[in-house]
C-alpha cells in the first residue's frame, strides 16, 4: 500500500495511461509480438516465416535460388504440381521446387522450398504436408 498521497496519484496516472495505451493498441490492431510466425499470408492463408527463422540449410537454398544455381540436386528447379492443393491454385508450371539439404539424410529428405512465378516462396519441412510462406522482405512481414 502506498502511504504517500502524491506517490499514489503518480502510480494511478501511470496505470491509467498504460490501460489507455493498451486499449488504443488493441483497437488499432497493434501487437507487441511482431514475429512473422504469427502473421498469415492473406492470399494463401498460410503462416508467414522470416528467413532468419528458417534452418540454415533453407537459407542457403534461398541464396542458390537468388543466384540461379548451381543446385546440388538434379531435381532442383523442376515443376511443382501442387497436387496437395495447399498453395494457391495456378496453372501447371507456375511453381518450382528446390531441395533443402537435411543433415544426416542420404537422399533428398523432406524439406523443400517452392517458388512461384510472382516471386513468392514457400517452405515445407514435411514433404508437402504443410507449408509456410517465406516473408517477402526476408524479415518479419
Amino acid at each position: 500500500m502506498i502511504n504517500n498521497p502524491k506517490a499514489a496519484r503518480i502510480v494511478a496516472v501511470v496505470v491509467i495511461a498504460m490501460l489507455v495505451i493498451t486499449l488504443a493498441a488493441s483497437l488499432f490492431g497493434c501487437s507487441a509480438d511482431t514475429k512473422a510466425s504469427n502473421s498469415v499470408d492473406p492470399e494463401s492463408g498460410l503462416k508467414i516465416v522470416a528467413v532468419a527463422d528458417l534452418p540454415k540449410e533453407a537459407q542457403d537454398t534461398l541464396k542458390l535460388i537468388d543466384q540461379g544455381g548451381p543446385y546440388p540436386y538434379s531435381r532442383d528447379g523442376v515443376v511443382f504440381g501442387n497436387l496437395e492443393k495447399i498453395l494457391p491454385k495456378h496453372d501447371r508450371g507456375y511453381y518450382h521446387e528446390y531441395t533443402v539439404k537435411t543433415p544426416g539424410e542420404k537422399d533428398r529428405g523432406a524439406r523443400r522450398i517452392v517458388t512461384g512465378n510472382a516471386q513468392e516462396r514457400y517452405y515445407t519441412d514435411d514433404h508437402y504436408k504443410s507449408f509456410r510462406r517465406i516473408a517477402e522482405d526476408g524479415g518479419t512481414s
